[in-house]
């Protein structure tokens, strides 16, 4: 076995410890937030949903492209958040919107995000091209829900990679209009223009 080998397989164990230690949670539970990444989900067989009990998303209620329940954003934070969330429609087309919670109610950020996203229908309608960002400072938690006509220029990996690079450590010093703008403009070096 060459050098080069011996480097292929040691990489291959790494990336595989990796795997197993963010499948476990272990790694994201020592960086002091839970991000998530997520697609919502426009396709018959993947919103199939039984009958439930009502979700805690239920009370948000869709205001415009920054909607702060939890009170997190100073309103001139919110302002710059707006106008760049506006500029990134206007010049891709694709909608991207901002929920701030006070509580997930006990739900699973993934569950709260989805059915948000699903009642708040953002994106355009035949292209499911919205972005949801869930931001439950209290709870400290994130995600980012991306339509499925995103999830090409926006997959599970680059989400979750702008969400621990570009966004947690501004969340961590409770700086959320940072972490939002720095997350905002990754995803938008990432989004196609239509």
């Amino acid at each position: 076995m060459g050098s080069d080998d011996r480097a292929l397989s040691r990489s291959a164990v790494i990336v595989r410890r990796l795997a197993r230690a963010l499948a476990t949670g272990l790694l994201l539970a020592t960086l002091g937030a839970l991000p998530a990444c997520g697609r919502t989900a426009s396709k018959p067989e993947a919103s199939r949903t039984t009958a439930s009990a009502p979700s805690a998303s239920d009370t948000l209620v869709l205001h415009g492209r920054v909607n702060d329940a939890a009170n997190a954003l100073a309103p001139e934070s919110e302002a710059r958040l707006d106008a760049q969330l506006a500029a990134l429609e206007q010049r891709t087309g694709h909608q991207m919107v901002i929920a701030t919670t006070p509580s997930l109610g006990g739900e699973p950020i993934a569950r709260y995000s989805l059915a948000l996203a699903r009642r708040w229908k953002i994106g355009r309608k035949g292209i499911d091209d919205g972005v949801l960002i869930v931001l439950a400072p209290q709870d400290r938690t994130v995600r980012i829900e991306v339509g499925y006509g995103l999830e090409k220029a926006l997959p599970d990996a680059l989400c979750a990679r702008i969400i621990q690079q570009d966004m947690l450590g501004a969340f961590r010093r409770e700086d959320y209009a940072a972490g939002l703008e720095a997350g905002i403009g990754a995803r938008i070096a990432h989004l196609p223009a239509d």
